[in-house]
């Protein structure tokens, strides 16, 4: 082979050679497929997962978050509330609820509200007591729903005891009721006499139950029975209240008076039949001396077996079924030289004004209102349904201890003074005047004729002028 011939062949070797290494052929384009083929698919797979994650966003974007409180006084009512919040959170479609039990350490449980709700960080649901609704609604702190009422399919102002909703209907502007919804009652209650049935036995003195019943349960006969356990001994007490205006308002209320004058626009504590009322209360204290003294909280001794009568509302029954340890029930409270007298307290869920989702809120309001809702808080034994209707009665009936529950119920129709805002002035200004000067005459500090020289001059100032 010529030197011309070699280097032709060594050159076609080398050509050869390069081909192969390069990857020609059809072989080598299957690699190069399946390279783009996995791409392809984990383009898709991405864009899928995408797809789905912002599927998920959206659908939680439209979930509704709704924070709502109310003001329990222990944990068993807690625990109530809060299963009453997974229940609803499960059948509200679209709306997700987080229960916040409120409390009153530091400030009151209203006055918290209040800071919260001018920083922009108070709940969108909320429950506060009847006295205080005129103060809130006035100060723009809380959402009129009537429109939302209006729009909403068989709904009733009717559906509720009409005390409460004359104030929750009441527009300020014009003075007339039926024209604004501040909120809806969450229950209703009443006052009873909680008795020990065994030192009520150890006396020997007349069952109160027994003479409710035969129409002689009255202001004398109750001095009577208090004065028999009062005398058991230096460390029992024939009654006990606390010091509050509910307790205190029973006995102006009984003897024909009131906080105010007939159209609740000016001080009524001056008057006759007030003051005869708180005469004959300061006398439980001062002569008759059979109570807990003035202030003192008459509930734990009253637990602990030391106290015959014990004036409270349908609250106290969860406390007295977990503590006392003695026979108990309850009877109505004794009529007045006026008749029959109670209160109808009651306490509404309202709407933060500033919420961002007023049509949920309006949802969460009715829901925690509706019959069952409110069996269930009843059944604790802390209230009685707000719903005006007899199956709801009937089974607040079944719920026991006390035996006795017509007691409250009774409460209900013996000409009850509704527990209600003072559309006309500032109620926590008013009980800021009255709470004092009102212990003090209790207490022996100030006799009847000095406070009824100077309270309406003073309590008058927190009305309108």
């Amino acid at each position: 082979m010529n030197l011309k011939r070699f280097w032709l062949f060594l050159m076609a070797l080398l050509a050869m050679a390069l081909f192969v290494a390069c990857g020609g052929g059809d072989t080598a384009e299957e690699p190069a497929d399946t390279e783009t083929d996995t791409a392809a698919d984990t383009t898709e797979s991405t864009d899928a997962a995408s797809d789905s994650e912002e599927a998920m966003d959206e659908e939680e974007m439209d979930e509704v978050v709704l924070r709502w409180r109310t003001r329990p006084d222990n944990q068993a009512e807690i625990d109530v509330y809060q299963s009453v919040s997974d229940d609803l959170d499960a059948s509200l479609e679209g709306i997700n609820l987080v229960y916040e039990p409120g409390g009153s350490e530091g400030s009151s449980y209203q006055d918290v509200l209040k800071t919260e709700l001018a920083a922009g960080t108070a709940p969108d649901v909320f429950w506060i007591p009847g006295t205080d609704v005129a103060d809130f609604a006035t100060r723009g702190l809380i959402l009129d729903m009537r429109d939302l009422a209006d729009a909403t399919e068989g709904y009733s102002d009717d559906d509720f005891y009409p005390g409460p909703m004359f104030h929750l209907t009441f527009n300020p502007e014009t003075g007339s009721t039926g024209e604004t919804l501040w909120g809806l009652p969450r229950d209703v209650s009443t006052f009873a006499l909680y008795l020990n049935l065994d030192l009520l036995a150890e006396s020997g003195a007349p069952d109160p139950r027994e003479l409710a019943a035969n129409g002689e349960w009255n202001w004398d006969s109750f001095v009577e029975v208090a004065s028999a356990i009062d005398a058991l001994g230096d460390d029992i007490f024939g009654y006990g209240q606390n010091a509050w205006w509910g307790p205190y308002g029973y006995w102006i209320n009984a003897a024909g008076g009131s906080f105010y004058n007939e159209d609740r626009t000016a001080c009524g504590l001056d008057s006759s039949e007030a003051l005869a009322g708180l005469e004959f209360e300061q006398r439980l204290y001062q002569e008759f001396d059979v109570a807990v003294p003035y202030g003192e909280d008459s509930e734990p001794p009253f637990l602990a077996g030391k106290v015959g009568m014990f004036q409270n509302g349908r609250w106290a029954t969860p406390g007295a079924r977990a503590s006392a340890n003695f026979n108990w029930d309850v009877v109505e409270l004794p009529d007045g030289p006026a008749g029959p007298s109670n209160w109808l307290f009651w306490g509404a869920y309202v709407v933060n004004a500033n919420t961002e989702h007023p049509e949920a809120a309006w949802q969460l309001v009715q829901a925690l209102t509706t019959a069952e809702t409110q069996g269930q808080i009843a059944s604790l034994g802390a209230n009685i349904p707000s719903r005006v209707s007899d199956e709801a009665l009937e089974a607040f009936l079944t719920f026991t201890p006390p035996a006795n529950n017509q007691a409250f119920l009774n409460g209900l129709a013996r000409n009850p003074a509704t527990e209600g805002p003072l559309w006309a002035g500032s109620w926590p200004e008013f009980d800021a005047v009255m709470n004092p000067a009102v212990t003090a005459v209790l207490n022996g500090e100030t006799s009847i004729d000095d406070y009824a020289a100077t309270i309406c001059d003073e309590a008058n100032r927190t009305f309108n002028q």
